[in-house]
């Protein structure tokens, strides 16, 4: 063990039970130990975390009484945090030990404290801080198969290559790669994330590039009124359901902010910009869809703004992308949009 990954390791058992709260937040104290289902956080009573040095062994070591894996405080970061260079496990360890962190025998107010959940907006910022862009990555071919080649300004979109999933509480965890999109609200502050997993082994049409699994998208933190955002709103932006929705829209007007909101409940439910003037609201021919519109438009026109829809030719914007291209769909857009629109948006699209 290298001198810096030994400091690391004593640096964190110093700090064991706060490392315990940070990264095994499902489990809970007894005694001089941490007891939860595993390293990677599951809910259970098999592994138990050293707090305190004893003649047993040094603080922050464990045992998972289940599987007879053991380990450190180090451990416990690379697994519970899905992560695979030691880089970044040394990197989230830092950060971890930047933090306060109060003695938990003294600070009797810390100790009730309950533990964060995993879905937790906490821990949407620790997923999203774990990735990496998406530039050069399955994510990026992800886009480009599905016909998105505007990926100009996706900050908040990252890469994760081993995300973990799990089916149900009762199943193992696996783990595949992922697009990781960072839910904001208006001043920018993360609020969640929004994972899709994707197929390793490549594009099908099948599933469009997503993973063989039950459920390849899951939010988690708090989406009420935020979203996926591209761009800053100022008095004219444009809203969706979709991440690929509004990417596909991006194609067409590079420049206009836009905000992806994930489902059509969280677009009727879209908290709206002070500064904003003129709303398109983008439908996805279902009811839902419908629904949605309808919800934000009211309520957008009841506080004066000017809302205008931009509706598909066939089931949602990516779709008329892959299947009837970019050609068709600027003009199907072009028609849809306010006459000052076309000059100022379209325009910057149609010389990209």
């Amino acid at each position: 063990m290298s001198e810096t990954t030994a400091d690391l390791a004593r640096r964190l058992a110093q700090n064991a039970e706060a490392a315990c709260r940070e990264y095994l937040s499902s489990g809970r104290r007894s005694g001089r130990y941490w007891i939860v289902g595993d390293v990677r956080n599951t809910p259970g009573r098999s592994m138990f975390v050293r707090l305190k040095d004893s003649l047993k062994g040094p603080a922050g070591n464990w045992t998972d009484a289940a599987t007879g894996e053991h380990g450190d405080l180090l451990d416990v970061i690379r697994e519970s945090c899905g992560l695979v260079d030691f880089k970044d496990v040394a990197d989230e360890a830092w950060r971890f030990l930047a933090l306060p962190h109060p003695e938990p025998e003294s600070a009797s107010r810390y100790k009730r404290k309950a533990p964060a959940p995993t879905s937790s907006p906490l821990a949407a910022k620790r997923l999203f801080s774990m990735a990496q862009p998406i530039a050069g990555t399955l994510a990026e071919s992800y886009f480009r198969n599905r016909g998105i080649t505007a990926l100009h300004g996706t900050g908040s979109l990252q890469f994760h290559p081993r995300c973990y999933y799990r089916p149900d509480e009762h199943e193992p965890t696996q783990t595949w790669p992922a697009l990781i999109a960072s839910v904001t609200d208006l001043d920018g502050h993360q609020t969640g994330a929004h994972r899709t997993w994707l197929d390793p082994n490549g594009f099908s049409e099948a599933r469009l590039g997503k993973a063989p699994i039950d459920t390849p998208r899951r939010a988690m933190g708090d989406l009420l009124g935020n979203a996926v955002r591209f761009g800053v709103a100022g008095e004219v932006m444009a809203a969706g359901e979709g991440i690929e929705t509004m990417l596909s829209l991006r194609c067409v007007l590079p420049d206009l902010p836009m905000a992806a909101a994930l489902s059509a409940a969280h677009l009727a439910a879209l908290t709206l910009p002070v500064s904003l003037r003129r709303l398109y609201i983008v439908c996805d021919d279902d009811p839902a869809g419908e629904e949605a519109r309808n919800s934000l438009g009211a309520r957008a026109e009841a506080e004066g703004i000017e809302t205008l829809t931009i509706a598909p030719m066939l089931g949602d914007l990516n779709e008329d992308l892959r299947l009837r291209g970019l050609d068709a769909l600027t003009a199907s857009v072009r028609v849809q949009l306010a006459p000052q629109d076309v000059a100022r948006f379209l325009k910057t699209a149609q010389l990209a």
